[in-house]
């Protein structure tokens, strides 16, 4: 049995009724480095490896719900005779130790007891200090006993991305929509950040923030079947295929979630600057249609062409209207992500523009019960979507919301073209 699995079992046993004898066993798997999140190697299996220096920080976050005590432990693994200064803050309650490993090859930590004074979400930031390059040990757990921890909520899974979470916008269901509008305005940028814009049945389209100097707009659309992970084992009756893409975009294939077309331009958009984005359906003949996706460059003031996709086993127009903000990776998802939706519009197959202003708010799996930290609402006019950052409260899944409208349609913008 893998040592993350006897972590979550230990768990279970050792959250008894009575609040002052109450234990969480934390796996390191579940904590996150600062400020290098690459510094270190975090397994569900081996916990944190390859942790050297004082330059990197293992921080984990739980949801405390009452005042109290805490006694923090952090068990790791040492090589016998050697030594490790660790220094633990809970808060601006700090605690140093220097430890010496065994014979045994695992030692237990004792930090001490920290003192709780209010409720919400504390860190638990684990430093060394050591000099640079030294080992700090193999860190496999943090164990918190005390009265503080009644009701407490620790994620326990090595899945350490914030969850992902969504807009979903209810369109009448006789209603043959032929394009999709939709502004969006990322607040926050970290890295492995994904903004989706303008999602559908089929694909989606939105930009995002790849790594410290690239950024991309993204169109991908998916295949028909139910291959959800290697594309080569697609029919080619079931692929949709290229019509079309603008200058500099790259084009390509996509698969482990559904397989499809995919298509990005790299473009480095910009935090707290409006994002345009418009999706368009023509249905070519009762089993095909061709998905477009058009992006305004703010830099050049003019749209442009990202792909076009002629779909399979289709025909029909955009349905199931959708945004969505996503970690895709797990290294930071600690921190926060936030972004804005707003100007919502789809146009009729007759070529008539609606307003959107009503959204309701979802999120995935681990929304529901590991992370807690995602939110939906109303702000400056736009819906916006935030999770990460270990932040108090949450929105309920499958809230509506509703936004002033701006009665500013893009019947009256210069649009590339759209389906007739």
């Amino acid at each position: 049995m893998k040592y993350s699995a006897l972590l979550v079992l230990t768990v279970c046993i050792c959250l008894p009724q009575r609040a002052d004898t109450a234990e969480i066993h934390v796996p390191a798997a579940t904590a996150y480095l600062d400020p290098d999140h690459n510094a270190a190697h975090v397994s569900a299996d081996k916990g944190i490896t390859r942790w050297a220096g004082p330059e990197t920080n293992v921080t984990w976050f739980g949801q405390l719900q009452t005042t109290g005590t805490v006694n923090a432990s952090v068990v790791l693994h040492l090589q016998p005779e050697t030594t490790s200064r660790l220094k633990l803050s809970v808060g601006e309650q700090s605690r140093n130790v220097t430890v010496r490993g065994h014979a045994t090859d695992v030692t237990t930590v004792d930090f001490g007891t920290f003192q709780i004074n209010k409720s919400g979400y504390h860190s638990f930031k684990l430093q060394s200090l050591n000099t640079s390059g030294q080992n700090n040990g193999r860190v496999m757990e943090l164990v918190l006993v005390g009265t503080a921890l009644e009701n407490a909520h620790f994620n326990m899974k090595p899945r350490r991305n914030a969850a992902s979470v969504h807009l979903a916008y209810p369109v009448p269901p006789d209603t043959k929509v032929s394009a999709f509008y939709c502004e969006m305005t990322g607040l926050e940028d970290p890295l492995w950040s994904y903004y989706m814009a303008c999602g559908w049945h089929r694909g989606y389209f939105g930009m995002q923030v790849n790594n410290p100097t690239e950024r991309r707009i993204i169109f991908s659309v998916w295949d028909s079947g139910n291959e959800g992970i290697d594309r080569n084992k697609v029919a080619d009756e079931d692929r949709v295929i290229l019509v079309d893409k603008g200058d500099d975009v790259f084009s390509g294939s996509f698969g482990n979630e559904g397989t499809g077309g995919h298509s990005h331009l790299k473009f480095q958009w910009k935090t707290g600057e409006k994002q345009r984005f418009l999706v368009t359906a023509d249905p070519v003949d009762e089993n095909h249609t061709v998905f477009a996706g058009y992006y305004f460059r703010p830099d050049k003031k003019q749209w442009m062409l990202i792909s076009s996709w002629k779909a399979p086993k289709e025909g029909r127009r955009l349905r199931g209207l959708y945004s969505f903000s996503e970690n895709f990776i797990g290294r930071n998802g600690h921190v926060v992500r936030k972004a804005l939706y707003g100007n919502q519009w789809i146009r009729d197959a007759a070529g008539k523009w609606s307003e959107i202003t009503t959204a309701k708010f979802s999120h995935d799996v681990t929304g529901k019960a590991d992370r807690r930290d995602r939110f939906m609402g109303v702000e400056n006019g736009q819906f916006f979507l935030s999770h990460g950052g270990f932040i108090d409260g949450y929105t309920e899944f499958g809230a509506p919301f509703d936004r002033p409208s701006t009665n500013q349609s893009p019947a009256s913008m210069k649009l590339p073209p759209l389906p007739k």
